[in-house]
Order: C-alpha cells, then structure tokens, then sequence
C-alpha cells in the first residue's frame, strides 16, 4: 500500500501486487471492453472481438499505476516520468516559466540551463509525478501541435502543459508536459497553491508522449542519454552538483 515503510534491512511488505489501474483510464478501459463483447457475442465477429479484446487489456496496461519508492536523498531530483532518456541539451527555460505571471511570485531565472528529455512510449507508465517537494507555483497550458515528441522542436511546437514547483528553502524546478503523435490529452492534477511531496503524482499524458526536465543552473544530469528511468525513483541530478558521467551501452 502507499505509504508502507520499507527499508533496506527488510521491514516492509514486499509481495508482488497487480499494479492499480488510475481511475483515469478506467472508463477507457470499460468502454474497449464493452466494444468487444457487442463485436463478440452481438455481430458474431469472433476473430475481431478477440482482438479488441486483446486491445482492452492494453488500454487498462497503459493506464496501470504501480507504487514507488521514493529516495530520501537531500538534494535530489526525481525522473517526474517513466521513459528513455531522448535529449539532454543546454537551453534556455520556455518564457512560461521565466516570465512575471502576476502573482508576485518569481519564476526560473534567465539563463541557459540543463534539459533532460523522457520520452514515454505507449508501453511506458504515464502517470507523471513531482521532482521535488515543494508547492506548485505555477501550471501554464499552451495548445498546439502533435508531432513526434522525441522530436526536439516538440518543445515549443507541441500541445503542453509547463510546472513549476518551489522547495521550502527556494529551489524550483520547471518540467513540461508534451503531448505527441498519438497523445491528445494532458490532465493534470494539481493546481497553483498546491504542496506535493516528492514522487507525488502530478498528472498523466495519455497514450505516448514526453517530459522535459529544466535543471537548476550550476547541475548536471546524473543519467545517460538513452537511459531507462522510474518516475519518482530514478535519481535526474542532485542540486548544485557538477561533473562529467559516462557510460558504455550495451
């Protein structure tokens, strides 16, 4: 169950358990199956109905929403999503987060910084969870377009959702919500005003999408570019930390 204490000295229960389905995706889920029964049992269409119900079965796997354990690391910075690791670049963070918003409340300064990309498959968990503990400073939604998301320019072309969370002693991190080829919806769950803990769920980007990643200046990502992450478990980078870290694929 959430919340259950685990530790490294085996307290903690740690038995294999169906990943719950988010009540997001429920209705999806029900809708796929009640489509293939009416093709199975009603118009006779064996071959399709199975199929679709085949289908079914993806649609409640996409929506899966399995526990995390979160590290409890001063300074670190969560993957928000599950995925590879696209494109980590130096750019400057979008106007959304920078810019006054007019609520007295600053936002990421100016200045090139570090992006990590994830890119989420359709076989990816796509719940999106909160990189740091902090409160939500700002949720920004822009429309737009549905390229490929491992696209670079998915970034300022796409339908998008911008964060910003802001830590107790000020640190903010900005992370971006893209939508892709096949996404058309983001949803959030949280709203300006809102305090979240790390790992929190935040929200989700259905069916195949994107996360971006803009690190505080002065630190460097501690993952690979084509690296497999875990929302709320991988760590991205340990604030003010630097240095360079390579790795060999296999």
């Amino acid at each position: 169950m959430a919340g259950d204490l685990l530790d490294n000295r085996g307290r903690g229960d740690a038995s294999w358990r169906w990943p719950a389905i988010h009540p997001e995706g429920r209705k999806f889920g029900l809708i796929a199956v009640g489509v293939a029964l009416v093709v199975l049992f009603v118009l006779g269409w064996d071959w399709l109905g199975m199929a679709l119900l085949f289908l079914s079965l993806g649609v409640f796997a996409f929506f899966r929403d399995p526990e995390r354990v979160v590290p409890q690391i001063d300074g670190a910075i969560v993957a928000p999503a599950d995925g590879m690791v696209s494109l980590i670049m130096q750019v400057e963070p979008p106007a959304e987060l920078r810019i006054d918003d007019g609520t007295g409340l600053d936002g990421l300064p100016d200045g090139p910084v570090t992006r990590v990309s994830i890119f989420m498959s359709v076989f990816d968990v796509h719940i999106n969870r909160a990189p740091i503990a902090g409160t939500v400073r700002r949720v920004v939604y822009i429309p737009g377009k549905f390229l490929n998301a491992d696209l670079d320019k998915a970034s300022e072309d796409n339908e998008r959702q911008h964060l910003l969370i802001e830590r107790a002693d000020g640190l903010k991190i900005g992370f971006t919500q893209i939508a892709g080829l096949v996404a058309r919806r983001i949803v959030p769950f949280v709203k300006p005003g809102d305090t979240v803990g790390v790992g929190q769920r935040v929200g989700l980007i259905r069916f195949g999408s994107r996360v971006d990643v803009y690190l505080p200046a002065g630190t460097d990502a501690k993952v690979l570019l084509g690296q497999t992450v875990v929302a709320g478990e991988t760590i991205l980078a340990e604030a003010g930390r630097q240095g360079l870290i390579e790795g060999v694929a296999q």
